[in-house]
């Protein structure tokens, strides 16, 4: 439960409205709020004990269900069947296709690459010598042979060339300047000058115009709005502030308070609940049960155990000495069918014996030895 103070906050100077809206407020909250607090303690009390006793344990279940349906059979399917198979699959494409392929390309394609090499390295002079004693000499006389044509085209096109030009000059440039000058230009300028009056005249209109429409606009929408803004709603807003910032400090201060009465309510109910139920059992357990448990485990239980184990190993020596009657009886019969086995020779061991523990009494050199 959040039972702790808001940090303090800066006192304001405050009018006699304030305190005498304050006080119905917090009276009004704090009747509103205390079941609303008392509500909210015991729905959090219950998802505590809720989660700690029913939706955890389910959750691990949940969580080890999924784990044994989900993960562990891929786990174990990627472990013991896809990544053997892989190995396999890795091994023989290294088998049936790396392996020939590189066979191929060491003793195929890299001695056929050395042989069209040393081809081409052959051939490579006889082309060089062709290039530079047939070809380009041929190439020499065609380029002299086009030059001399381009040269030939170049005189005769410069002759009609010019001749077109001056025609066009004295027949389309000079009379299309001429028209250019002394008509279009005059009669540009004064389209001009009728536009920049035509203009001036539309904007000393349009300013008046929108001088009158502001002036219009001011007085009949600004003005009044303003006045409104000023005298009307900023007293209401500033009333209805005050009584909102009341409203959430009687809030703050009833949810605190009521935090103290339901923590002090709920401390009621435990100790109610431990001293007519839990105390009432733990003396019962403690004073009867207790007592009653040591007297069954003393003279019913540990007698019962103790003759069971005593059942237990008379029984178990009972087949002991049943299965060596029965091995005995078997050996008997096998040696009456068969005989008496034969018995192996002794065969002398090929190591040395392990050499004896020096003693006051013995030696091992030559001189001294017995």
């Amino acid at each position: 439960m959040d039972l702790e103070k808001p940090p303090p906050r800066r006192q304001d100077p405050e009018g006699c409205l304030v305190v005498a809206i304050r006080v119905p407020v917090r009276i009004v909250v704090l009747v509103l709020v205390v079941p609303v607090r008392m509500v909210w303690d015991a729905l959090v009390v219950a998802g505590r004990f809720l989660n700690d006793t029913v939706l955890r344990p389910v959750g691990r279940a949940l969580l080890w269900l999924g784990r044994a349906v989900f993960v562990w059979p891929f786990v174990g399917l990627w472990r013991y069947l896809l990544v053997p198979l892989g190995k396999g699959l890795a091994w023989l494409g290294n088998v049936l296709v790396v392996v020939p392929l590189v066979w191929c390309h060491r003793y195929v394609l890299t001695p056929l690459g050395h042989a069209c090499a040393w081809l081409a390295r052959g051939i490579g002079p006889g082309l060089a010598w062709l290039y530079a004693r047939v070809l380009t000499p041929v190439g020499h006389a065609v380029m002299w042979v086009l030059r001399g044509l381009g040269a030939v085209l170049a005189a005769i096109g410069l002759g009609v060339f010019g001749a077109v030009a001056w025609l066009v000059r004295y027949l389309l440039v000079v009379p299309a300047l001429w028209v250019y000058e002394w008509i279009l230009t005059p009669v540009g300028r004064a389209i001009a000058w009728c536009a920049r009056g035509l203009v001036r005249v539309v904007s000393a209109v349009a300013t008046g115009i929108g001088i009158a429409l502001y002036w219009t606009a001011r007085v009949l929408f600004v003005l009044p709005a303003l006045g409104l803004y000023r005298w009307v709603l900023t007293p209401v807003g500033r009333f209805l502030a005050v009584i909102g910032r009341e409203v959430w400090d009687a809030l703050g201060h009833a949810w605190r308070v009521a935090g103290r009465i339901s923590l002090a309510v709920g401390r009621f109910l435990a100790t109610l609940l431990r001293w007519t139920f839990v105390e009432p059992v733990r003396w019962v357990y403690r004073t009867v049960l207790t007592p009653i448990g040591h007297v069954v485990r003393d003279a019913v239980l540990r007698p019962v155990a103790e003759a069971a184990r005593s059942v237990s190993r008379a029984t178990r020596q009972a087949l002991t000495a049943a299965r060596e009657s029965v091995r005995q009886a078997r050996a008997d019969f096998r040696r009456m069918l068969f005989g008496e086995p034969e018995q192996r020779e002794a065969v002398a061991r090929r190591e040395p014996p392990g050499r004896e523990t020096r003693t006051l009494g013995s030696s091992t050199t030559a001189l001294t030895k017995d």
